[in-house]
């Protein structure tokens, strides 16, 4: 695993299986390979396009809060279910660190610097380039579902637990920012 990537997300150690957490790792080394983008404008950019210019969560701000989110989520409902609903938390924040590594593809830099969505984000969304990316290196099909069925995409899929709370929470923080109400 690169130091950028572990710089970026630290929250791959919490992905307990070795094998599956590289593979998460080498996603996004391929992404940012593959990508104009580098992980300090990740650190500076918008996590959305869709809030105008003055958003000051940037994308990595909102990347990492979803995982958090997440995990705490996972682990509540594997405490408190009974083992009725049960989380498989390696999945679940595997699946929440590779959300929008799609992004990576769809986002290009203007002139200005300014991040704007390329011609192949108009054809081809995160959730499409994000799956492929991680098929390349080995992810496992109930995370690439995850990826897959977390935007509006997903909505004509059965979700598995695991991307419900991924999907949910990555809208519930997305949304108030769209459209919240001014006062």
């Amino acid at each position: 695993m690169n130091k950028e990537v572990l710089d970026l997300w630290p929250e791959l150690m919490w992905i307990q299986d070795d094998n599956l957490r590289e593979k998460v790792a080498k996603t996004w080394e391929l992404a940012l390979e593959r990508s104009v983008l580098t992980s300090d404008d990740l650190k500076r950019i918008p996590f959305t396009l869709l809030c105008g210019p003055d958003l000051k969560v940037t994308f990595m701000d909102h990347k990492r809060s979803v995982v958090h989110i997440a995990r705490d989520a996972g682990r509540k409902i594997n405490e408190m279910y009974h083992g009725e609903l049960t989380v498989d938390m390696d999945v679940l924040i595997a699946g929440a660190i590779l959300v929008d590594v799609g992004k990576l593809l769809e986002y290009v830099l203007d002139e200005n610097g300014k991040v704007v969505q390329g011609v192949y984000g108009k054809y081809l969304r995160h959730p499409f380039s994000g799956v492929s990316i991680a098929e390349q290196c080995g992810v496992p099909a109930e995370v690439c579902h995850i990826i897959a069925a977390h935007a509006g995409e997903g909505n004509l899929v059965k979700r598995s637990a695991e991307a419900y709370i991924v999907h949910h929470i990555d809208f519930m923080t997305f949304l108030p920012f769209k459209e919240r109400l001014i006062l």
